[in-house]
């Protein structure tokens, strides 16, 4: 017998039960979960990234259950429950493909023979960020912003990739990459010069400029900078424990090598798999 989503949200209600439920689940609140959220997103990632799509279901799963969790303590606390979570969603995505839902209903798709190529990626696009803009209007109580809704618990990078698209998308942007390029230079400058002066905390101040810099590069070069970045961590971890297992078979503790030999080693791993991707 297979489960279905009624199961899963009998489950947590069940999980929440002040009398019959688990302690652990009954201690739970919004921000406690918000962790785990985070957490169970990046297992979802990582696993797309590593094609282990034999656990993917299992991560989804871990995912989805956080959505649960939200949708039991909304329906606690009497603001809303699951089936709002999806009649939101889908909702707004009729509402935002109307290249496919012409009406705004599941009843009025496009009809046979009228493929996705045939419709303009350009204007779809555009339609899209005029509707999202009009959600935002909606939603602000002030003015509003184009960069209003961009969660600030996002990681930093992801964040500032966000941040400067959407700037970039009322034309505050370089014209190509190398302008980019030359502004990483110049905050790079501002570094060395903070550091020169001795003052730490401008130094600071300014890799973050850095930072976010580089970030603007890597969405000129239509790149996500937390992938960009997970890569060369597992790059680095790759490397590294290549360096510890040759070290291990001289019998060199790590803490007895030397950084030239470490750096031997180092070099070792990167010709290595020069070699394989080659091969």
């Amino acid at each position: 017998m297979r489960h279905g989503i009624d199961d899963l949200l009998t489950l947590m209600q069940v999980l929440r039960d002040r009398e019959q439920g688990c302690p652990w689940d009954l201690q739970q609140d919004w921000d406690s979960i918000v962790p785990h959220t985070l957490e169970e997103t990046y297992e979802v990632a990582d696993a797309i990234e590593r094609r282990a799509f034999d656990e993917l279901p299992g991560e989804l799963g871990d995912l989805l259950f956080q959505v649960v969790y939200y949708a039991q303590f909304g329906a606690e606390e009497q603001r809303f429950d699951f089936a709002d979570i999806v009649d939101t969603l889908t909702t707004k995505m009729l509402r935002r493909h109307p290249h496919v839902f012409p009406d705004g209903t599941l009843a009025s798709r496009r009809p046979p023979g009228v493929s996705a190529e045939e419709v303009q990626t350009q204007q779809v696009n555009s339609r899209w960020e005029s509707l999202k803009a009009e959600e935002r209007a909606e939603r602000a109580v002030e003015r509003p912003s184009v960069l209003d809704d961009v969660p600030r618990t996002l990681p930093a990078l992801s964040r500032a990739a966000k941040l400067s698209k959407r700037a970039a998308r009322v034309g505050f942007d370089w014209p190509d990459a190398r302008g980019v390029v030359a502004k990483i230079r110049e905050e790079l400058a501002e570094v060395e010069e903070a550091l020169a002066a001795g003052d730490q905390q401008h130094a600071q101040e300014e890799v973050g400029d850095l930072l976010f810099a580089v970030t603007n590069l890597a969405r000129t070069l239509n790149a996500d900078p937390e992938q960009c970045l997970r890569a060369t961590n597992a790059k680095f971890e790759r490397r590294f424990r290549f360096v510890e297992c040759e070290l291990s078979a001289a019998q060199r503790p790590l803490t007895e090598a030397s950084l030239d030999e470490m750096e031997a080693h180092w070099q070792a791993a990167k010709a290595e798999e020069k070699q394989s991707t080659h091969s």
